[in-house]
């Protein structure tokens, strides 16, 4: 397995989803601030730079499996802005028909399997589903994402010991932000390094600046490559700092100042942004065209959720049965 440099399609494609994901983020935040919509939002800004370079690695067959912070995973794999929009307002246009939130997402038809909102309950069910591959003999991987905190609850050790004894097409993604919920890094995680982990189960651990975008697809293509070639799974640590509290109305008393500064300061989009027109990957016109068209895109989504109806009372009881109720 070579690595190979990501040409400069691929570096502006990474840019894209990265600004995609900033764009809706920052706008969502913006309509439940302005009373637009109301729910559970845990933003990922901060974090752009870890689904956009590993998307661009993966295939629509490929299998996303990702957490209550994993609206930026979905829109990074294929989930539409306005099917994703439509399902944060509660809408019936929704990808989930507006019954599943922001927690709930879904996209079978790119690969986004399922978001799920128990914590690291993304591994079991990527094991199951790389398991399903193997067993049809297909080339599809499998992508589960967690954050920290997870690495330290049973479905961690018990996904990855299975993975790795029946040597599964899975890739296993620690988005680790530095805090589970309100608790820092240092304080609830035992070891140096999640990555470190993965020598107990007898697979690849990956320690990766998941804030550099390059490094990032790095670190994918290695995995992605070992597990679509049958080589088994692997475990990469994303090192990244979300900007917003554990979810949207939590302050973040608890983050230092110090640190919090730093790590705005070192905001990974911007400073990729100047790095693709440095290294003349893109002209400051190209750039703004993409910000240009991403901003459109976000305001249709916006338009077409906003102007979409709420759920009939009769899909409570539907989608719980195999087969509908009339």
């Amino acid at each position: 397995m070579g690595i190979t440099q990501p040409d400069s399609k691929t570096l502006i494609d990474i840019y894209r989803k990265m600004t995609l994901i900033k764009t809706s983020d920052d706008r969502v935040i913006g309509a439940m601030k302005a009373g637009r919509m109301q729910m559970p939002y845990y933003s990922a800004r901060g974090q752009e730079c870890i689904p956009a370079a590993i998307s661009t690695l993966l295939t629509d067959e490929d299998y996303l499996v990702t957490i209550y912070r994993g609206v930026h995973d979905m829109l990074a794999k294929g989930l539409p802005a306005k099917l994703l929009w439509a399902e944060l307002a509660g809408k019936v246009t929704g990808s989930c028909k507006g019954k599943g939130g922001p927690m709930h997402l879904t996209y079978p038809s790119k690969g986004c399997m399922v978001t799920t909102g128990i914590v690291g309950s993304s591994m079991p069910i990527a094991c199951g589903l790389g398991l399903a591959a193997q067993l049809r003999g297909e080339k599809r991987v499998t992508v589960a994402n967690f954050g920290d905190g997870a690495s330290n609850i049973g479905a961690f050790h018990e996904s990855l010991n299975l993975a790795s004894v029946w040597k599964l097409p899975v890739i296993f993604v620690c988005q680790n932000n530095r805090f589970a919920e309100h608790t820092s890094y240092a304080k609830g995680t035992s070891v140096a390094k999640i990555s470190d982990r993965a020598a107990g189960y007898n697979m690849p651990g990956i320690h990766v600046d998941g804030n550099d975008p390059v490094a990032m697809y790095h670190a994918a293509q290695q995995a992605i490559e070992r597990a679509r070639s049958g080589g088994g799974p692997t475990l990469i640590e994303a090192v990244t700092f979300r900007f917003n509290g554990h979810l949207i109305g939590d302050m973040g008393e608890y983050i230092p100042k110090a640190e919090y500064a730093a790590a705005v300061a070192a905001d990974p989009y911007p400073k990729y942004r100047s790095w693709l027109i440095e290294h003349q990957h893109a002209s400051v016109a190209e750039i703004d065209a993409i910000d240009a068209e991403i901003s459109a895109e976000i305001d249709e989504a916006e338009a077409f959720a906003m102007s979409s109806p709420p759920p009939d009372a009769i899909e409570v009881k539907r989608d719980v049965y195999a087969y509908d109720i009339a």
